[in-house]
């Protein structure tokens, strides 16, 4: 009986992996077995790297907010205290860009806490 090798289907998934390197530098982009490795990897880092990223926002906006605070005289942790016991529920991000483009609203909304 004669040897079945599914050639075409083996083909198509090695194309379909070398295509998905395109893109990358030397025999990662060319060749299937350095391919695969390229690709596997690069889905590790960036299913990795989105859960970093939401990491990497939320401290930015700390800090943005802390610098904000302690401008107008509070530290971030009385601040955060302060809005928890007010009632205010707005979240790090909205406060951190009012912080950078509204000053003033930001002010004011110190006051309003304190």
């Amino acid at each position: 009986m004669p040897r079945a090798t599914n050639a075409p289907a083996s083909r198509e998934r090695r194309k379909r992996v070398v295509q998905k390197a395109k893109g990358y530098r030397g025999r990662r982009s060319k060749l299937f077995r350095y391919a695969k490795d390229a690709t596997m990897k690069g889905q590790y880092w960036s299913y990795r790297d989105r859960k970093a990223r939401k990491r990497n926002f939320r401290n930015l906006w700390v800090v943005r907010i802390n610098a904000a605070c302690r401008a107008a005289g509070i530290t971030y942790s009385r601040f955060i205290e302060a809005l928890k016991k007010a009632k205010v529920e707005v979240d790090r991000k909205l406060l951190a860009e009012i912080a950078v483009n509204e000053p003033a609203t930001f002010a004011a909304i110190i006051q309003s806490v304190k």
